[in-house]
């Protein structure tokens, strides 16, 4: 397994492992919205300061994550793995690298939201020491409500 940051020239790579693995988040009301996201727009992100990790098994891209830095810390969202592949480690492996990363740049704090509806998410940030520090509504349009976590991981204090 290889983990490395993506390109802006991996735009459409970071797109694909992402639909791939929001799909199942299709029938969620509302459905996620990464399933709106572009290619462009993840192009866009990445020439804005967005950062990227693809996770890589036998040179193809099985997992992704996207993220940024900020002043609370490192905040992490679209973390992806393919169906297929999921349940195997790939996501804890991502999320290592990305403790690897905070850890390179001086940051303590790793940050995430997750959907209330998504036990397996909370489930997979809670084995690895991630813990809930708030809970809010988030407000989607035609009047949509969601019900997120924030979750986080102090690193070293």
């Amino acid at each position: 397994m290889v983990i490395r940051f993506a390109t802006t020239s991996e735009a459409a790579v970071v797109h694909d492992l992402m639909i791939k693995a929001f799909i199942e988040y299709n029938n969620e009301s509302p459905p996620s919205s990464a399933l709106d996201e572009t290619v462009h727009s993840v192009l866009d992100a990445l020439e804005k300061g967005e950062k990227a990790l693809i996770a890589f098994d036998e040179n193809r891209p099985v997992g992704m994550v996207r993220f940024q830095l900020k002043n609370e810390g490192l905040y992490f969202y679209r973390l992806s793995v393919i169906p297929e592949k999921q349940g195997k480690g790939i996501g804890k492996k991502i999320l290592s690298s990305i403790e690897d990363y905070a850890n390179k740049v001086g940051v303590s704090t790793i940050l995430c939201k997750v959907r209330m509806t998504v036990p397996k998410n909370i489930n997979l940030y809670s084995s690895i020491g991630y813990s809930v520090y708030d809970e809010e509504v988030v407000h989607k349009p035609n009047n949509v409500n969601v019900k997120v976590l924030s979750m986080k991981k102090e690193l070293w204090s």
